[in-house]
């Protein structure tokens, strides 16, 4: 019995095995714990192994290449065509095996474990900060009901909070200011949370080589640096710029037909939180564009002659992913751009 290729369905403790041979014929299928299939992989004899990437998927996939077993991950979209009429963990363990096999299958490289410790950071920090925007919003729901408006932005609400609170003049009951001051110090613990995170971010960026040169481009701080770090590592899975804008969803979506391009607005396709982190920093550009170098100052303002803001800064984040992946894959420090000038 010789495999081609072996596809493994993840599950928490429980995993689905099934092995194809060079004719595409299942010769495994086996389900096993975890346990039992390191200890079956061990001394297995397989050019490759397919997993989805998903949860767990890199840990398993640095496990099997300790093994020195070739492991490569997919994207669970990817798979699905791949599955024949229903639905079971067998089925699924087959296409997995199926789909790793073709060549113009798209793969996503196994995270290290100190881009996984920077993947939670963000993902812990960004629920805070979606904790703080909704307490915010609370706070500023229950004053309108009770007749007291405060404009948009949490340092306005930071700001006349405890004079509301301290305010005897104000109808407010004994009930409801207990309320708001327990909102107000849910308020500053998430804040205090926030600001640590927020250090132990720009300390890893000043730590770290790749960081550093990240952060030298406009709009690009220690918090999108590190998310990018933290997503694709060194970019080399990307043959180029235009196909990590494409993962992160920023460049024209398509729909053509009979000869006839047509496109669309962005795709907003995959990680979308590095897109608002890189949209954020192109907006901030855009605002001080004219202290910027002078070819993208230039850039800028030819664009914004012919076009709405909101699609320059998407354009302009669009520019920014391409030169982030170029500092990256390319190993090299940031260089101002340089466009001509039409007139």
């Amino acid at each position: 019995m010789k495999l081609q290729a072996l596809g493994i369905d993840l599950g928490k403790t429980v995993f689905h095995l099934v092995g194809l041979d060079s004719t595409g014929r299942v010769v495994i299928r086996k389900r096993c714990s975890r346990t039992q299939l390191l200890a079956f992989t061990a001394n297995l004899q397989v050019p490759l192994i397919g997993m989805e990437a998903c949860s767990g998927a890199h840990f398993l996939g640095r496990a099997l290449r300790e093994q020195g077993h070739e492991v490569r991950l997919m994207p669970a979209q990817y798979v699905k065509p791949y599955v024949q009429t229903n639905k079971s963990d067998y089925l699924d363990a087959e296409a997995i095996a199926e789909a790793v096999q073709r060549p113009r299958m798209r793969f996503v490289p196994i995270k290290t474990e100190e881009q996984l410790d920077l993947q939670a950071l963000h993902r812990v920090r960004e629920r805070w900060v979606m904790r703080r925007t909704a307490v915010v919003n609370q706070i500023r729901s229950l004053l309108l009901e009770r007749g007291l408006t405060l404009p948009k932005g949490r340092s306005h609400l930071e700001e006349q909070l405890p004079r509301i609170l301290e305010d005897a003049e104000l109808n407010l009951s004994d009930s409801f200011r207990v309320l708001l001051a327990q909102l107000k110090l849910e308020l500053e613990q998430l804040a205090a949370r926030i600001e640590e995170m927020d250090r132990v971010i720009q300390k890893t960026a000043r730590e770290n080589e790749a960081c550093q040169r990240l952060t030298e481009i406009p709009g690009v701080g220690p918090v999108t640096a590190t998310a990018l770090i933290a997503a694709v590592g060194n970019a080399s899975a990307f043959g180029k710029g235009r196909k990590l804008s494409a993962w992160m969803g920023i460049v024209p979506g398509e729909y053509s037909t009979g000869g006839k391009q047509k496109l669309l607005g962005i795709s907003k396709r995959g990680n979308k939180y590095l897109r608002r982190l890189f949209v954020q920093g192109a907006r901030s550009v855009l605002q001080q564009r004219h202290k910027q170098a002078p070819g993208l100052s230039s850039w800028l303002a030819q664009l914004l002659g012919r076009t709405h803001q909101n699609v320059v800064v998407v354009a302009l984040a669009n520019k920014l992913v391409r030169m982030a992946w170029a500092v990256l894959c390319k190993n090299e420090r940031y260089r101002a751009p340089v466009f001509a000038v039409t007139t």
